[in-house]
């Protein structure tokens, strides 16, 4: 039998990516993280993100893409944006 795949977690949130893309947080959840990496360096043989966008995102179905956005910001790393974005998920997802 196949075993299912365990899916990535950051902070007990999944983590998704599609190409430049990454997904943090719950679909079934009222809010969401993209994470857009715009632009790279090469270190050695591996592509390390420079500028990250990052967006606080609601899931609301009903409500155009442009407008779903509640927060967005800019950093210079990787790890910064995922430091940023855990805070930011976890205050909206704990507000009521």
């Amino acid at each position: 039998m196949a075993e299912k795949a365990t899916a990535l977690e950051y902070k007990g949130h999944p983590l998704r990516r599609k190409d430049n893309l990454i997904y943090f947080g719950s679909m079934a959840d009222k809010y969401i993280i993209m994470l857009q990496i715009m632009e790279t360096k090469k270190v050695k043989d591996l592509d390390v993100a420079t500028k990250v966008s990052v967006q606080l995102q609601l899931t609301d179905p009903d409500i155009k893409s442009r407008d779903r956005v509640v927060k967005k910001s800019e950093k210079d790393s990787l790890y910064a944006a995922m430091d940023v974005a855990s805070v930011w998920l976890q205050r909206a997802l704990s507000q009521k």
